[in-house]
């Protein structure tokens, strides 16, 4: 699978899919029918309650009055008519789709009653519901017995969790058109769920204690994927997506008073373009059999650097040109990395008599401004002054003296591109803290959403991290199915197993559509919780990524990119015509084994695609800067699965996969980055550069091999220090003022028991008289 099987794909990358996409997910095809279940009994009880009206024809104040009156129905006692009330709530939130002609119709109107129904307090009364639901003990042990678990176990459950999702889901998203109150509501809700009003705990904390009680197998009927889709979108609407982020970044440097970002990488990967992908083992051994019938020894020639720019060199003769040329044609079986279409933009012109080839021309200059850390500045200062003058100066990076010309100039294009991040100014205020605790006071800690979702977190945060971990290995499609592995199909799976080939067809799609979609939330909220600890403060972001380490995500990732990544992206598990909401307002056509093989007709799977983005955005954000986590990369032989992946020709793809070879490069040796020349130069292009980063050729000292626990150990110490200096406060600190006033001190009033009066002689006798003061002992330092 070449470049010449995969065209670009043109996949735009963002917080989420569009919004009728991501309603579509939230049902399992085997839900389906439900949906008219729900406009059952919503009928049912609207009919018997206002005769002759439609809900589209009602005004606004009958529609919260009707509302109102449902809300009610769900304080009764009764669990069959709790659960009525709560399927015609829900078909109000899917749009009261009997009603509506078309698709838009049917999501008009499901934003329409979602902001109703939570200005009515809907969302409250559901958490209520909901937290009795978790709490249920019997759902749970029936579940336990039971050798098979389907639908049926998790019907109350998953109608909850649906209005629930629609409500967020709808809320979170902003349209133009919206009036002024829905805006208003949106910032409430937002508020509500990230700053507990009536708990003690932010919503996503229940959230991922279902989590953990699913994965620990006490409550086997959660129904997974629906918990953590909501899951992802609570922190995605309370948190805030990669847009705001971004702003919140800019906001954070500036108070910080740190120079503004060299640019915004969003924009710099949706300008890029995707590479033509390497050429694989058996294409290079191909061309290498082809190639040796007539291959002629001839002397290499020195390959021009300029070459790679599109630019020729004026001081070289022609003729030279031909020869490096042909040359070039003749080696590029060793290589094994030029394939057709990019070779037009790296080997140089050709000469007038052979016909014109269209050109691909590479925009001139690379897209990333190169960063420089103060570490960089002193290792290469080190170097030169253990060079020029024979001894070092620590830490000092302004005096330059004894050192030549050429290191000034040096050093002052190293300090142009320095770049303070947010992290190094929280590492060293932390040093500050940890040193003058006294001094330096208290901290002031603002009170953000990130900030209440991690304290919350805290405490179990090592057992969310492997849950969510347990479920991505069962999701995963490399995944063997062993008996000991948790069963996320519980939500997915009919009471009635199919009977027809048809049928069970259908149900194959189903549970890989599931499997994608669980891996997309899991994707999605651990780059999501990454990127916001990060920027809050990298202590936090440190621990979650060092328990995600210890879980084993590193090798789990790599595990779930060792596929064929082409036919997983391309895969076609869904049936268009089944999705919400086209199944509720157009008939259903006469479904054929041939036509749910066939599938739609998109080029890619916009799921798997943002899947395999986020896995390798937190595989990046894990191994950056961590010589030890790179090692594993290189232990776990990741750089051929790597390199598969530069097959789908998307360029921000592309370019995290290149970033992780970067960082691997020089560990590989010489004979992989002499074979992998092609992936060598599209990391040129591609990735930022870091001045004085050995990273091409393995001269530096961090390839010598070191203790690497020793790194991961101080991490700890560090991250253990940061928690139990901000969250472990307790009363009778060390450094709590002492009383030194005799006089307070015996004036205070103490809690006495009752009977101490009765025994008070005998404890004087006991305790004081008896016993001889040795007041040399005031002498000793202990």
């Amino acid at each position: 699978q070449g470049s010449v099987d995969c065209p670009n794909l043109e996949f735009e990358y963002g917080d989420a899919d569009g919004h009728g996409a991501e309603l579509a997910e939230l049902y399992s095809y085997t839900e389906e029918p439900e949906l008219s279940t729900n406009r059952r009994c919503f009928e049912e009880d609207f009919h018997a309650q206002v005769q002759g009206r439609r809900w589209l024809e009602m005004d606004g104040a009958q529609q919260k009055a009707y509302v109102m009156r449902l809300l009610d129905g769900l304080e009764v006692v009764n669990r069959d008519k709790r659960l009525k009330v709560a399927r015609a709530i829900l078909y109000l939130a899917q749009g009261v789709f009997g009603d509506c002609d078309n698709e838009g119709d049917v999501l008009h109107w499901s934003r329409h009653n979602s902001f109703l129904l939570y200005r009515l307090g809907t969302f409250t009364a559901f958490l209520e519901l909901l937290n009795m639901e978790i709490d249920n003990s019997q759902a749970c042990s029936s579940a336990l017995r039971k050798p098979a678990i389907s639908l049926a176990d998790s019907t109350e459950l998953r109608v909850l969790l649906s209005v629930m999702y629609l409500m967020v889901e709808n809320i979170r998203v902003e349209q133009e058109a919206d009036p002024p109150e829905w805006k208003t509501c949106r910032e409430t809700f937002r508020m509500e769920l990230s700053f507990p009003v009536h708990t003690e705990e932010p919503f996503a904390l229940l959230l991922f204690t279902m989590v953990t009680k699913f994965c620990s197998g006490h409550a086997p009927h959660f129904p997974m994927k629906k918990v953590l889709l909501l899951l992802w979108k609570v922190l995605l609407f309370t948190l805030g997506g990669f847009e705001a982020l971004q702003a919140m970044k800019v906001r954070k440097r500036e108070e910080l008073g740190l120079p503004p970002l060299p640019e915004d990488s969003i924009q710099v990967m949706r300008s890029m373009r995707a590479a033509s992908p390497p050429t694989c083992s058996i294409e290079l051994m191909e061309q290498q059999q082809q190639k040796r019938g007539h291959r002629s020894r001839r002397p290499l020639v020195k390959q021009d650097s300029l070459d790679i720019y599109n630019e020729r060199d004026p001081f070289k003769n022609d003729e030279a040109g031909v020869d490096e040329e042909e040359n070039d044609d003749v080696d590029s079986g060793i290589e094994g990395e030029l394939d057709l279409m990019e070779r037009d933009a790296i080997i140089p012109a050709m000469p007038a008599q052979r016909p014109p080839i269209e050109r691909v021309s590479f925009p001139k200059g690379l897209p990333w401004a190169p960063k420089v850390r103060q570490k960089d500045i002193e290792h290469f200062l080190e170097a030169s002054r253990n060079k020029f003058i024979g001894f070092t100066l620590g830490q000092d990076t302004e005096t330059l003296i004894g050192l030549p010309r050429p290191i000034h100039e040096s050093v002052k294009t190293l300090k142009q591109h320095k770049y303070v991040s947010i992290s190094d100014v929280q590492i060293k205020n932390e040093e500050e803290l940890e040193k003058c605790p006294m001094s330096l006071g208290e901290e002031e800690v603002q009170e953000t959403p990130c900030e209440i979702l991690y304290r919350a977190m805290l405490y179990n945060l090592p057992q969310y991290m492997i849950a969510l971990l347990k479920i991505l290995l069962a999701a995963a499609p490399t995944s063997k199915a062993k008996t000991d592995s948790i069963n996320i199909l519980a939500d997915v799976l009919p009471e009635e197993m199919p009977i027809t080939v048809l049928q069970s067809m259908k149900l194959g799609i189903d549970v890989n559509r599931h499997k994608e979609i669980i891996v997309k939330s899991i994707s999605a909220l651990l780059l999501l919780l990454l990127k916001h600890f990060k920027l809050n403060h990298i202590y936090q972001f440190e621990y979650v990524s060092q328990h995600l380490v210890f879980a084993n995500c590193i090798p789990l990732i790599l595990k779930f990119f060792n596929q064929n990544i082409m036919s997983y992206i391309t895969a076609k598990n869904s049936i268009s015509v089944l999705d919400y909401p086209h199944c509720t307002v157009y008939d259903l056509p006469e479904l054929t084994a041939e036509s749910l093989e066939a599938g739609d007709n998109n080029q890619f799977c916009w799921r798997n695609l943002f899947s395999c983005i986020n896995l390798l955005r937190i595989l990046n954000k894990l191994t950056k800067w961590k010589h030890s986590r790179t090692m594993m990369l290189v232990v776990f032989k990741s750089a051929p699965i790597l390199k598969r992946a530069l097959k789908v020709k998307q360029a921000m793809m592309q370019l995290y996969v290149l970033k992780l070879l970067k960082i691997q490069t020089k560990y590989l040796g010489r004979q992989w980055r002499k074979s992998n020349m092609k992936t060598m130069s599209a990391i040129y292009q591609k990735v930022r550069h870091r001045m004085n980063d050995d990273w091409a050729y393995g001269n530096d000292i961090d390839a010598r091999p070191w203790d690497f626990q020793a790194e991961e150990c101080t991490l700890r110490a560090n991250i253990e220090a940061f928690n139990s200096r901000r969250y472990d406060k307790p009363q009778d600190s060390e450094f709590a003022p002492v009383d030194n006033c005799l006089q307070s001190v015996l004036g205070q009033r103490l809690e006495l028991p009752e009977d101490f009066h009765y025994s008070y002689e005998l404890w004087l006798e006991r305790e004081v008289f008896s016993q001889p003061i040795r007041w040399e002992e005031l002498l000793h330092y202990q």
